[in-house]
């Protein structure tokens, strides 16, 4: 493809290496709203995303208050993959949502949803979520998907429409439908996706170039991982995935990869990590700067 024009909009060159370094899963668990705190703090990261339905959603939100100028969106949340720590919609209790498993929470799976759920009531949830965030004070820079369940023809446009409305950017990626179709959708999402893309960028809306993120198969060598990551990025804007948090007996009994995120947390804070970044010459923005270029208007798509 031709090089993103948000890169030039954003005064950087076509041949520049921009990354968002995207903290996932804020209010997941107490340890993820902390380490999102000290994160931010010291430079580490430079965007986050919260997910409304968890318990400990408040304390992410009052993070807004605590640093005004922390970059949050909003991880619109329609799965509970978790064995023995789960939680549900907001929105409805309606078994006819295709929303709710045989215990009332989310299905833990995104193919239980894609093939389940009823768009309208995907919508709806996906509306209540931002809504509930803004209300509890955060100030949205972007929507994005937990586990991706939205990338599929079902919901996408609902998606898309959602972040338009509110005119924020949408986690969204500048693929032809080859590419779609090499990351893994199936080739109705591929084609919609693809037309999708030429549709928003003739219309200013900023998208991104690249997928990475810190793999949480082991929690050994990570920072000679992120070095190969990021040493291997090509030019664009590349939403960069860790999951951090800080170690607690909590995290430990929820998620059995507890350790990854740790050492994403111990990681990201150090200045050796942000030392190396700025060898590579990597040019770190949250999703703020996408949110200030915009455009007032979007036609439908």
């Amino acid at each position: 493809m031709l090089p993103n024009p948000a890169l030039r909009r954003l005064g950087y060159s076509n041949q520049d290496r921009v990354v968002i370094i995207h903290a996932d899963d804020i209010g997941m668990c107490q340890a993820s709203v902390e380490a999102y705190a000290d994160l931010f703090a010291c430079g580490g990261i430079t965007s986050g995303a919260v997910m409304v339905p968890c318990s400990w959603f408040p304390a992410a939100a009052a993070l807004q208050t605590r640093f005004p100028k922390a970059d949050l969106g909003v991880h619109l949340t329609l799965t509970s993959e978790w064995r023995s720590y789960r939680w549900g919609a907001i929105s409805t209790r309606d078994p006819k949502s295709g929303l709710l498993d045989d215990l009332g929470y989310f299905p833990a799976t995104s193919q239980q949803v894609q093939t389940n759920a009823d768009p309208g009531y995907v919508f709806t949830e996906m509306a209540a979520q931002v809504n509930r965030a803004i209300q509890a004070g955060i100030n949205p820079t972007h929507i994005d998907t937990h586990m991706g369940t939205v990338a599929h023809p079902k919901f996408m446009l609902d998606y898309l429409h959602l972040a338009v409305q509110n005119r924020i950017p949408a986690m969204m990626f500048r693929m032809d439908e080859k590419g779609w179709l090499e990351a893994g959708v199936d080739s109705d999402t591929a084609k919609q996706a693809s037309l999708l893309i030429q549709s928003l960028e003739a219309q200013s809306v900023p998208l991104l170039d690249h997928l990475r993120s810190m793999p949480l198969k082991s929690p050994n060598d990570r920072f000679e991982t992120a070095k190969q990551i990021f040493s291997d990025l090509p030019s664009g804007i590349t939403h960069f995935i860790i999951h951090p948090s800080k170690d607690s007996p909590e995290l430990r009994a929820i998620a059995d990869d507890w350790a990854c995120r740790v050492e994403d947390y111990e990681l990201f804070k150090t200045k050796q990590m942000q030392n190396f970044l700025k060898s590579e010459g990597i040019q770190l923005i949250g999703y703020h700067a996408l949110a200030k270029i915009m455009p007032e208007k979007v036609i439908d798509f």
